[in-house]
């Protein structure tokens, strides 16, 4: 099965977030010849979708997507770190993914925390990434936007990733809405 190029499988994400704000999304492929098929020859995801953990953020149904279709890693606000930067790396090399999304999205719980609160124990370790990326900014709409952009900025800064941009991988910024489902691409 040939991979999209990074424009295409970009191309598909953004039909897929149109077939779903027009209410006609289910045309991801859930079947048992899918999981067959999947299961006996392998997984060749179009693309690499890093975000939030929020149960109200489903990249499969937002892109309406398959099995198959996207290789997901969802941590609390879509933060990166070595974990799933290795995740992507695999996916970029050894299933021939070109195009690697973060995708963040509004009202985070995870970047209201890093903003308003003083998180304790693990949930601390998520929180100073995010305040890393935010800055001095208190506008949350801004924080979320850039905590995506500082989660593209670490993964194009992976030597590995670096070198799959040479053969056309691209990473690129995306943030969810929740009220309307609409997808922007940074």
């Amino acid at each position: 099965m040939k991979i999209p190029d990074a424009q295409s499988a970009l191309n598909k994400l953004k039909e897929g977030n149109a077939r779903y704000l027009a209410g006609k999304g289910g045309s991801g492929d859930f079947s048992e010849e899918i999981r067959k098929k999947t299961c006996d020859k392998g997984q060749f995801p179009y693309a690499v979708i890093v975000t939030c953990s929020d149960s109200r953020v489903i990249p499969e149904s937002v892109f309406d997507a398959g099995i198959g279709d996207l290789f997901v890693i969802r941590v609390a606000g879509n933060v990166i770190d070595r974990h799933q930067l290795g995740s992507i790396e695999y996916a970029a090399e050894h299933l021939g993914c070109r195009l690697i999304v973060v995708m963040g999205h509004d009202r985070c719980g995870a970047v209201d925390a890093a903003l308003n609160h003083a998180p304790e124990n693990n949930i601390k370790y998520i929180t100073d990434e995010i305040k890393k990326a935010i800055g001095d900014t208190t506008d949350e709409r801004e924080a979320c936007r850039l905590n995506v952009l500082h989660g593209v900025s670490v993964i194009e800064k992976s030597i590995e990733i670096k070198e799959e941009e040479r053969h056309g991988l691209e990473v690129h910024g995306a943030m969810y809405y929740l009220k309307d489902g609409r997808v922007e691409f940074l």
